[in-house]
């Protein structure tokens, strides 16, 4: 994951002419609905489902939306994106995790878990708070028995989308 150092100063502008401290939203449409993106010092923070405020955009949401419109026409398989999660060690150690399972492919809470020396259950629970779904993909991660679950709006149904696009089709079988 690119993480980005904090800025100088909560309200400042930096040499990039983002504000340091200060929020910025932008909303995507895509084939699940709309999506926002949120960035804060120059770095993605959260996607979350629905319409956000009306905020002006930095350089990274826009460059964020454009990603994620490629994903969705099937022409990005991997982003490319400054990402800055808020969580603990253990759930960024997770969310580092996700970011290596390839575009079409899934992986067990309990290979995470055993690559990490940590039950699969924390494992899940770390996907369920993942602050920025689809940039870091939780949804590529399954039970050893099926789907398992999934956090985001439309829950399971949408997850079975995101593989769905990603050509995991073989796991919903």
């Amino acid at each position: 994951m690119r993480t980005v150092p904090a800025g100088s100063g909560v309200g400042q502008v930096n040499r990039e002419g983002r504000t340091n401290g200060i929020p910025s939203w932008f909303t995507v449409d895509c084939p699940l609905g709309p999506l926002t993106l949120t960035a804060e010092n120059g770095a993605v923070t959260n996607v979350d489902w629905g319409r956000g405020c009306a905020v002006p955009a930095d350089g990274v949401l826009m460059e964020a939306a454009r990603q994620v419109d490629e994903y969705f026409r099937r022409a990005r398989k991997e982003f490319d994106l400054p990402l800055a999660p808020a969580g603990s060690e253990f759930q960024r150690s997770v969310w580092d995790a996700l970011l290596r399972i390839p575009f079409g492919q899934t992986c067990t809470y309990g290979r995470i878990a055993r690559e990490l020396g940590a039950p699969p259950q924390a494992v899940g629970q770390a996907c369920g708070r993942n602050p920025i779904p689809i940039l870091i993909p939780c949804h590529r991660v399954t039970s050893s028995t099926g789907l398992g679950g999934y956090s985001g709006f439309g829950g399971v149904e949408t997850k079975v989308e995101l593989l769905r696009l990603e050509g995991a089709a073989s796991m919903l079988l």
